[in-house]
């Protein structure tokens, strides 16, 4: 393909005169299902090559190469055609839906899946469960298809290249309204995985994965210690990912498939449906890397998946105790919190976080800066890295300030892997850093944060906070953060000064 950087902006060009679409979120939406299927067909044509009697989940006609091909004689599908190829017979298809004959009998048997189908050819109905086909104007559709069958995905170095343009798209989700959720910056995904330090044979979760940042950062940095065929197998097999939402999961599988996975062990699932006490070593793995989502609820009825103590209408709250049963003894987890885990005192968060010093090792906790997820959201996260290998016996708080030539991250600006230099710096020499008079690293006892803070981790927080101008929401979450932290710190003083008279402080 001889304009692959100016690959997405074609797309894009050409979609904006379709009356079908509206908006990013549908513009990346339609792109996606088109992008799975040509990757998808790349896949079986090795697979053809490879494997004795390899036959598709996919009907033939129905297979990219039989009908999105153009051998440009003038025979390919366009116009009205098309769009009654695509939306009334492939897309059907591809969700299990049989296509009839005038007689009532089977023209085209839909896609199917039993327990026994593989993971690599049940992707395909899993992917258009709830896909969507938004173009009205099959000319313009024709064009579209054209330019991503360009893709030549037998070369290397263009798949290679093409993953780095399929990064800007997912990417792009930031701005697509509330798509924005599935994306967390490369940046921060890798620094997690190079903290975390994956080995051959180890197995990683990542329980809301998107679309598959942490688990494509995990491979990135597990692929140089590749050595031979049985670590070649060991790597394939090392991921495990759910996404409970379509669009990111159909994204997420294209980008595995895009790294060489065959079999991607990525599922169309809801992590928080399960009874977390059911779960047995088998359900566990040897590394977390998470950014669970925040800010949302789920169902009442979600709650009675979790012990009483921890159940919470908060999702970031029942990630974390999902990952806390989830994690094999010896296991490493690296979860990125809003600060309102650290300072919460409700009764979910408290004990999630006496649950999390008493079995766990919380050695380290990094305070980011409020625009690491800029322009998506202002509200401001961290890195909480631990392990289940014993109780904490000390935590380490760091606040990474922003680089002196930045005033904030922003969408054109976004934050780099070497922004986190100073982490990594002081992660292997650590030493407590007061800077103006605040404290920017802090060694703590684990009876400190529990009897002398009360359990509030909000530490080496970021004292100068200047004016900023947020989206309402952002607006509301923020003034609901800082409402909670100061009620929290009222809670302990005057828990400190009930304490000291000897009676109930009111």
């Amino acid at each position: 393909m001889s304009n692959l950087s100016g690959f997405v902006k074609r797309l894009r060009d050409i979609m904006r005169n379709d009356a079908g679409i509206n908006g990013d979120a549908q513009r990346i939406e339609q792109m996606a299902w088109m992008l799975f299927l040509k990757v998808y067909d790349a896949k079986e044509q090795d697979w053809d090559m490879n494997e004795d009697a390899y036959e598709s989940i996919i009907p033939e006609e129905c297979r990219w190469c039989n009908w999105a091909v153009d051998d440009r004689s003038g025979s390919a599908m366009t116009g009205d055609t098309l769009l009654e190829f695509v939306n009334n017979t492939l897309f059907p298809v591809l969700k299990g839906k049989n296509i009839l004959n005038p007689d009532g009998s089977v023209k085209i048997q839909g896609v199917t899946v039993t327990p026994s189908t593989p993971i690599k050819k049940s992707i395909v109905r899993t992917a258009f469960e709830d896909a969507n086909q938004y173009m009205k104007d099959g000319v313009l559709l024709r064009q579209i298809i054209n330019i991503i069958d360009e893709l030549d995905l037998s070369d290397y170095e263009e798949v290679h290249a093409f993953g780095e343009i399929y990064e800007t798209i997912l990417k792009e989700l930031q701005s697509a309204g509330s798509s924005g959720e599935f994306y967390t910056p490369r940046a921060v995904t890798d620094f997690m995985a190079k903290m975390i330090g994956p080995k051959i044979g180890e197995t990683m979760a990542d329980f809301a994965c998107g679309t598959g940042g942490f688990i494509t950062s995990w491979l990135k940095e597990l692929a140089p210690k590749v050595q031979n065929t049985d670590n070649q197998e060991q790597y394939d097999n090392s991921i495990y990912g759910i996404e409970k939402k379509p669009f990111p999961y159909i994204l997420c599988v294209t980008n595995m498939l895009l790294h060489g996975l065959d079999v991607p062990r990525v599922y169309h699932d809801n992590s928080l449906l399960r009874d977390v006490l059911d779960y047995t070593e088998s359900d566990q793995f040897d590394v977390i890397l998470m950014n669970p989502p925040y800010g949302g609820s789920e169902k009442t009825d979600v709650k009675n998946h979790f012990p009483d103590d921890l159940a919470s209408s908060e999702t970031a709250d029942l990630f974390m105790a999902v990952i806390m049963y989830r994690l094999k003894k010896n296991g490493r987890a690296a979860v990125i919190l809003p600060d309102g885990f650290l300072f919460g005192l409700d009764n979910a968060k408290l004990n999630l976080k006496k649950k999390l010093l008493k079995e766990f090792d919380l050695h380290t906790v990094i305070r980011m800066p409020g625009s690491v997820f800029a322009p998506y959201t202002s509200i401001t996260t961290n890195i909480l890295f631990f392990d289940n290998t014993k109780p904490t016996e000390e935590t380490w708080f760091y606040r990474l300030d922003m680089p002196s030539d930045r005033k904030h991250f922003s969408k054109t600006k976004p934050m780099e892997l070497k922004h986190f230099d100073p982490v990594v710096e002081w992660w292997n020499d650590r030493q407590e850093i007061t800077v103006d008079g605040f404290d920017k690293a802090k060694r703590y006892t684990a009876e400190q944060l529990a009897e002398e803070l009360g359990f509030n981790f909000d530490q080496c927080g970021y004292p100068h906070i200047e004016e900023e101008i947020l989206a309402p929401m952002d607006l509301m979450q923020r003034y609901q953060e800082e409402r909670a932290s100061l009620n929290a710190e009222i809670d302990r003083v005057l828990a400190e000064l009930s304490a000291l008279l000897g009676g109930a402080v009111e």
